[in-house]
């Protein structure tokens, strides 16, 4: 988190991780299309040959609160492939949140559970206890045959504290979820830590209802 006081600015980084071809990048995308213009941002890619995200995404979502403040939402993903981890690391940092991205598909149990070790790695470089850090989970492509199933994940899900969702990003199913439940978890972290409501008078539930509202939906929707 990052307040600049003279501006009356809060900066919130959210970071999506997971293995190569999980759908990270998908996902910033279907959020992009699923807001409302108004105080979007531009959506920045970066890509290889191979279609795979190089360096990072970063998806600045703006807006102004009751409070008085311009809260300033950051998406950034990170490359999945092995040989890029110094730039995982480098977007890692100074992370709020983070989306862990896995693949739903059967096959690819093996490079979830090694991206996932990688990201508990980093973040202890970083001084970042992955206990603490506000984490979700999204089991992606759950519209492709031989995935893991519902039953399986709710087993794994009752096993750890990580809250989970299933989504389709490239149909934008479970997008919205996602993020609002990383968000979520992001801003009652940074409320327990910061008291940002008593100090600066920032509400993180106004703020939730702000992006609902972008999202096209009501404030008091789940």
């Amino acid at each position: 988190m990052q307040l600049d006081f003279h501006a009356r600015e809060l900066t919130v980084k959210l970071v999506y991780y997971g293995p190569a071809l999980s759908g990270k990048t998908t996902n910033l995308q279907a959020i992009h299309r699923l807001l409302k213009t108004e105080g979007r941002g531009r959506l920045m890619t970066l890509e290889t040959r191979d279609d795979r995200t190089l360096f990072f995404d970063l998806l600045p979502l703006t807006f102004a609160t009751d409070a008085g403040l311009t809260v300033r939402v950051k998406l950034f993903t990170v490359p999945g492939q092995v040989i890029h981890n110094s730039t995982r690391k480098l977007v890692l940092q100074g992370a709020d949140g983070v989306a862990f991205i896995a693949d739903s598909q059967i096959q690819e149990v093996r490079a979830n559970q090694a991206s996932f070790k990688d990201l508990r790695q980093n973040l202890k470089d970083h001084g970042l206890n992955p206990s603490k850090l506000p984490l979700v989970i999204q089991y992606n492509k759950r519209d492709l045959p031989n995935v893991r199933s519902e039953e399986e994940i709710r087993r794994m899900a009752s096993r750890g504290k990580e809250k989970i969702f299933l989504a389709t990003a490239t149909h934008g199913t479970g997008v919205m979820e996602t993020f609002m439940g990383l968000t979520t978890e992001t801003l009652q972290h940074l409320e327990s830590e910061h008291q940002l409501k008593g100090r600066f008078g920032l509400d993180y539930q106004d703020v939730l209802a702000h992006l609902r509202q972008r999202f096209g939906a009501t404030p008091g929707a789940a």
